[in-house]
């Protein structure tokens, strides 16, 4: 769990540097511990010695993280962990940021289309957010 939010932490913080450092590292421990890892299936991809470069969270019906270091980005790591949950579901709903242009992309190239959008007021950084669905 610890990796998983270390991975987390450097790809938010990297993809949206205003809310960076938000929480501290030991509060995200803490989340992926008691929180992600007891509601669900979590994946992680690993480089050799380099340790865990992606991981991906999900539940059924449900993605709630999928992050990939930034230097491990555009290898096809995230499109490998996307397929781990596609594959094991017919729908799937997930929550991005608006701002967060590359993840829309990211999900869009793969199928997934806006169905809503947030004004960010009931999500815990308060930043406007977009509802993703995908169907097989």
């Amino acid at each position: 769990m610890d990796e998983a939010a270390r991975v987390h932490r450097v790809a938010f913080d990297r993809a949206l540097p205003t809310l960076a450092r938000l929480y501290t590292l030991e509060e995200d421990r803490w989340f992926f511990r008691e929180r992600v890892f007891a509601a669900c299936e979590l994946w992680g991809a690993f480089d050799g010695g380099a340790g865990m470069i992606g991981m991906i969270a999900f539940r059924k019906d449900w993605i709630e993280q999928l992050y990939v270091l930034p230097n491990a980005q555009g290898r096809g790591t995230g499109s490998s962990l996307l397929q781990l949950a596609k594959d094991s579901f017919d729908l799937l709903q997930l929550w991005t940021f608006q701002r967060n242009l590359s993840a829309r992309r990211f999900y869009e190239a793969r199928g997934f289309r806006q169905v809503g959008e947030s004004d960010g007021s009931r999500n815990e950084e308060k930043e406007p957010d977009a509802l993703y669905l995908w169907t097989r």
